[in-house]
């Protein structure tokens, strides 16, 4: 039998490839899998497959940002944003270009986002050896410096021949399609084999279209699941970001609605039920609501459902450690961590297979939660709007009651992006939303400088949504450069940056932990240095402007979102006050000796808690 072929380069034989998949939804639409190429080009890409990319732009879309790190952080917020239904790719030259994506890469990796990297690497020839840029192993011929990413990606291939693309372009995908492996993939290109031609068999142009599967679950591990809930009195199920996934949103409220189930949300999971939903009880865990923890600490079963189980979910394996687990996870090993009794698939078609005859949890049970949500939902009420104390600067709950009360309907229709340092807990806790999708918080690495590149990867699949950048001042610091990238794609984004002068959060921490002010915020670090962070934004074509107190936030929203391009709005805010309601203790080692008295004394009070812990 006769194949056909067409001669092309590696590279083109790859783009080609990227631009022809298609995926299939559930409600039977089919769109692009691949929404795009994020490239900055250098020497080790911009031959091979730039003039490839080139060639698709018009079914392919390339985009150009300003740093690499960044513009993968962008290609991630796009996957969560679409809920791993769809991918961009990214590609840089050899070396620092490389490199710079590894931070990111290990950030798709803990939050299980997939995300196509295409590194350039150095010649498979080894003709002109060295090149400019390489890292050299002297013990190790064949080690470039895109070795590192094998321990932060799934799926890892180096391309030393134009038909291994054949083969490895499918490999890569799948791991990206797959709900239990699914994160980023790295195929590393040599430079040269970019640019050389093989025959490309034409089927590999004309894939079949994408999807997703949604594994069953085992006979016997349902059987044992409604077991357990049968035997139960006090459910509580924590929510991941594998509801959101799955898109069992909707399955997971008629369930807990149809059994008096009270959720409780992780980082991740937040958004699964809406806020006033009767079953949400609000954030769980270290950053949780009041609600949320004090039902973990009594319930006899908990039932986690597409969530990891990181420490400030489980409260560093104290907080519901008196009760059974249940575990719903696609994913082997997440399902049987804390010894929890594991149902491996897909969670919409778990939750739609838990049939426990009429049983319900206790009546009282789900009063209780019914009004411990309600009370804690007048709480945030009460802190989102309380006035700022006379003398004082404002803190993050007060920022946020600003934000949401400048849109008649921001829990319906804004979408918050943030990642790292006391934001992340007060919106954890605070941020209201009604809808899949509208907190877009990335606390799997917590990785400072993710949230405005992350908000521009989420506004290109929300054009229609206010996108909000909620950023401190040590983040905006770390990572801005794409508030230009934003203007460029004509991509709205409000930035609202929170400067407490320094890192706040971990200098809490550090006074908390016995050690001196020391290296965190800005006046302790040397010479005082005051930011104009506002005048920055507006060097990078940004409309920007420095609020002083609440009440000028307001009008300045208001202002943001009647505009058209990127708004930056910046606002003092203290780095002392935080909102106090709820959370769960913290595994955070305290040095056995120190001259100091107050670390001796944390110490103390630390080994308290851990004993208090193995007892449980």
């Amino acid at each position: 039998m006769t194949t056909n072929t067409v001669r092309l380069t590696m590279a083109q034989a790859l783009v080609a490839h990227l631009a022809a998949l298609h995926i299939a939804h559930d409600d039977g639409s089919v769109v692009p899998y691949c929404a795009g190429v994020w490239a900055i080009f250098g020497h080790g890409n911009v031959a091979g497959l730039g003039e490839a990319l080139a060639q698709v732009r018009d079914t392919l879309p390339t985009y150009r940002a300003h740093n690499e790190q960044a513009m993968t952080h962008a290609a991630i917020a796009f996957a969560k944003a679409n809920f791993r239904q769809r991918i961009m790719a990214v590609t840089t030259s050899i070396g620092p270009g490389a490199t710079n994506l590894l931070t990111a890469a290990a950030l798709a990796h803990v939050n299980r986002l997939p995300v196509l990297l295409l590194p350039g690497d150095v010649f498979a020839s080894r003709a002109p050896d060295p090149v400019l840029q390489q890292v050299e192993d002297f013990a190790a011929g064949d080690i470039s410096a895109n070795d590192a990413f094998r321990p932060l990606v799934r799926y890892f291939d180096r391309i030393t021949r134009p038909e291994q693309i054949l083969c490895a372009l499918p490999r890569a995908v799948q791991v990206m399609l797959d709900p239990a492996l699914c994160g980023p993939v790295c195929l590393a290109l040599p430079q040269d084999v970019q640019t050389m031609a093989f025959d490309c068999p034409t089927s590999f142009l004309q894939p079949p279209p994408l999807h997703i599967r949604r594994p069953a679950p085992d006979a016997r591990e349902l059987a044992a699941a409604n077991e357990l809930l049968c035997a139960s009195k006090r459910p509580l199920v924590v929510a991941g970001g594998g509801v959101l996934y799955s898109r069992a949103g909707a399955a997971l409220a008629a369930w807990a609605t149809a059994h008096g189930v009270p959720v409780a949300e992780t980082q991740a999971g937040k958004g699964a039920l809406a806020w006033d939903h009767a079953s949400n009880v609000g954030a769980i865990g270290v950053t949780g609501s009041p609600a949320a923890n004090a039902l973990a600490a009594e319930a006899d079963l908990v039932i986690a459902v597409g969530t990891r189980l990181q420490d400030f979910t489980t409260g560093s394996q104290r907080l519901f450690s008196g009760a059974t687990l249940l575990s719903i996870n696609v994913q082997p090993q997440d399902a049987i961590k804390s010894r929890g009794h594991a149902v491996v698939a897909d969670a919409r078609v778990v939750l739609a297979a838990l049939r426990p005859g009429s049983w319900r949890a206790d009546a009282q049970w789900t009063a209780l939660a019914q009004s411990l949500a309600a009370q804690w939902n007048g709480r945030v009420a009460e802190l989102t709007s309380a006035a700022t104390p006379a003398g004082e600067l404002p803190y993050d709950a007060e920022v946020i009651g600003a934000v949401r009360d400048s849109a008649e309907h921001s829990d319906r229709d804004d979408i918050v992006v943030c990642a790292a340092g006391t934001l992340p807990a007060e919106l954890h806790k605070l941020w209201r939303t009604s809808q899949p999708g509208g907190y877009h918080v990335e606390y799997g690495y917590s990785c400072m400088g993710y949230e405005i590149a992350g908000a521009l990867g989420v506004k290109l699949v929300r054009p229609e949504r206010e996108v909000i950048a909620m950023v401190g001042d040590g983040s905006y610091l770390m990572l801005n450069s794409e508030i230009a990238t934003s203007l460029m794609l004509k991509c709205k984004l409000i930035v609202v940056v929170l400067d407490n002068r320094g890192y706040g959060c971990i200098q809490r921490l550090q006074l908390a932990s016995g050690s001196p002010r020391f290296n965190n915020l800005l006046e302790d670090c040397g010479s005082p240095v005051a930011i104009d962070f506002a005048a920055h934004a507006a060097s990078l074509g940004a409309t920007a402007v420095h609020v002083k107190d609440i009440a000028e936030l307001k009008r300045a929203m208001r202002a943001a979102r009647a505009a058209t391009t990127t708004q930056v709005i910046v606002i003092d805010t203290t780095p002392w006050r935080t909102t106090d309601d709820g959370g769960a203790w913290w595994d955070v080692a305290i040095p056995e000796v120190s001259p100091r008295a107050e670390v001796r004394a944390a110490r103390e009070q630390y080994e308290r808690a851990k004993r208090k812990t193995q007892a449980t």
